[in-house]
C-alpha cells in the first residue's frame, strides 16, 4: 500500500476564532511562568492546567464531553484553531526535542483539551516518560512503522499490545509537512459494523490474534515480543471496543486471518481524514478506532512536519499502582525478564 484514500473531513471540526485562539496562549502562558520549575507530571500544574481547561469555548468543551461520553461512528473529532506559539526548528534527532517550557503554548492547550477527555499520563518505555511527545521524522528511522518514520503508518489501536492502552490520544500540528501530503486519518468500528459479516464478527471475538509489542517497549529490539492470544473485538455487541495493528497483529488461525483481512478492507474503505495544518488537534477514540498516517519526504531542514501527541485514561485510579515517576506507566518488560527469549517472548 502506498496511499490512503478518504473523506476529508477539513470543515467538519470545530474551529476556534482568533479571540478564542488568543485566550487560550494568554491562559497557557501564565500557567507556563507559574511553573516554569516544574516537570510537567507536577500534580499542582496539571490540576492547574485543567482548572484552566475552563477558558476553552463552550461549544468546544461541550463537543469534547459528547465525545468524551457517547463517541460517535467515525471514533475522531477536530479542533482548528489552537493557539500553538512561538516554535523552535523542528527537532530531527531525540537529543534536540524541546523541553515543555520551549514550546509552552502548545503544550498547555493540548493539555488543556485532554483534561475535558480524561486525565493524562504516559508510558516510562516511550520518549522518556514526556507527558507530551514529539512526532516527527527522525534520521534513521524513516522506515520505521512508529512516530518516529516517515512511510505509510498503517493502521493501529494505540498500544494494543498495552495492559492499559490510552482511552484517547491526540495529535496537534505544529508544523505540517513540506509537499502537504502527509494525511492522517482514523476509522472508526462504528462506521464498519455494517459492513461485516456475523461470522466475521464472530471470529473477531475469539482469542485468535497476538500482537507484536512496540520496540519503544522491548528492551532488546532483536526480541520479538508478543501478547498472549486476545481478540480484537470485546464488549457489547452494538459498540464493541478494538484492539488491532494490522502491521502487527498475527491471527494464529485461518479463520482469524480471513476476518483480519475483513476487517481491514472495510476499514480502508471508511476512512475519513485531511493533512492537519498548524492549530489543527485531533482526537481519536482508542477503544473505538484505529489511525494512521500516509507518508511523506522529510528534508531535516527544521522545517518538517511536527505534531505533539497526548494520552488520556478515563479514570487513573485501576493504574494508580502502576505510575512512577507521577503519571508514567512503569514498564510491563524489563531487561532479565525470564519471558524474554531469543525467539518469542509472551507477556
Amino acid at each position: 500500500m502506498t496511499e490512503f484514500r478518504y473523506t476529508d473531513i477539513r470543515g467538519a471540526g470545530i474551529g476556534l476564532d482568533g479571540e478564542e485562539s488568543r485566550q487560550i496562549e494568554r491562559e497557557a502562558l501564565r500557567i507556563a511562568h507559574e511553573y516554569a520549575d516544574c516537570s510537567l507530571h507536577d500534580t499542582d500544574l496539571l490540576h492547574a492546567v485543567e482548572i484552566a481547561a475552563s477558558v476553552l469555548p463552550p461549544a468546544v468543551r461541550k463537543a469534547l464531553i459528547a465525545f468524551r461520553d457517547e463517541g460517535n461512528p467515525s471514533g475522531s473529532l477536530l479542533l482548528s484553531g489552537l493557539p500553538v506559539g512561538t516554535l523552535p526548528p523542528t527537532p530531527d534527532v531525540v537529543e534536540k526535542e524541546p523541553a515543555w517550557t520551549e514550546v509552552p503554548v502548545a503544550t498547555l492547550s493540548q493539555l488543556m483539551v485532554m483534561s475535558v477527555l480524561g486525565r493524562s499520563f504516559s508510558y516510562s518505555d516511550e520518549k522518556s516518560g514526556h507527558l507530551v511527545q514529539d512526532v516527527c521524522p527522525k534520521r534513521g528511522a524513516e522506515e520505521r512503522q512508529e512516530n518516529s518514520g516517515s512511510v505509510l503508518l498503517e493502521l493501529h489501536t494505540e498500544d494494543g499490545f498495552h495492559p492499559n492502552p490510552p482511552h484517547f490520544l491526540s495529535l496537534i500540528c505544529l508544523r505540517e509537512d513540506h509537499d502537504r501530503v502527509a494525511a492522517t486519518v482514523t476509522s472508526g468500528i462504528l462506521d464498519i459494523l455494517p459492513h461485516l459479516d456475523p461470522d466475521t464478527v464472530a471470529a473477531l471475538r475469539r482469542p485468535e490474534f497476538r500482537t507484536r509489542f512496540s520496540t519503544s517497549f522491548v528492551p532488546d529490539e532483536s526480541v520479538e515480543v508478543l501478547t498472549d492470544p486476545m481478540p480484537v473485538l470485546t464488549g457489547p455487541a452494538e459498540s464493541p471496543e478494538l484492539r488491532v495493528d494490522f502491521h502487527g497483529t498475527i491471527a494464529q488461525t485461518p479463520r482469524a486471518q480471513a476476518a483480519l483481512d475483513q476487517l481491514e478492507r472495510a476499514m480502508l474503505g471508511t476512512l475519513k481524514g485531511l493533512v492537519l495544518r498548524p492549530g489543527d488537534l485531533i482526537v481519536v477514540d482508542n477503544r473505538h478506532a484505529v489511525h494512521g498516517r500516509s507518508g511523506f519526504a522529510p528534508r531535516y531542514d527544521g522545517d518538517d512536519r511536527w505534531l505533539r501527541r497526548s494520552f488520556a485514561l478515563a479514570d487513573l485510579r485501576p493504574v494508580n499502582d502502576r505510575l512512577t515517576g507521577g503519571r508514567s506507566h512503569r514498564p510491563v518488560v524489563t531487561a532479565g525478564d525470564p519471558r524474554l527469549s531469543p525467539t518469542v517472548a509472551s507477556v
